[in-house]
């Protein structure tokens, strides 16, 4: 499957639980948007995903991507320790001089 370098990063550091590799792919001002809520900055996102790592265990495998401009959606399985594990998930990027400088997931 063809993506972005940075998302393909992404989605190898959550595989290989590296939060320090996680957060290099991010714009230093880059926003999630999670369950709900915004992370705003390097700090709050490595933190978002600590937590939802040590509460889920989950792990997240790209099933097909597309790109369009700076934008790139990817369907991916996700599994791990929540209610109807395994569950298909969109994780929307928003990409700025290659780096993810804005991710939802839905």
């Amino acid at each position: 499957m063809d993506m972005i370098d940075a998302v393909q990063a992404y989605f190898d550091a959550d595989r290989n639980q590296d939060p320090d590799i996680l957060t290099k792919v991010f714009c230093t001002d880059a926003i999630v948007h999670d369950e709900g809520k915004r992370h705003v900055g390097s700090t709050e996102i490595q933190n978002w995903w600590l937590a939802a790592k040590a509460k889920y265990n989950h792990v997240a495998e790209p099933l097909e991507a597309e790109t369009s401009g700076s934008k790139v959606m990817v369907r991916a399985k996700v599994s791990g320790n929540f209610p109807n594990s395994p569950v298909t998930l969109n994780y929307i990027f928003r990409i700025k001089d290659g780096k993810i400088a804005e991710m939802g997931v839905k």
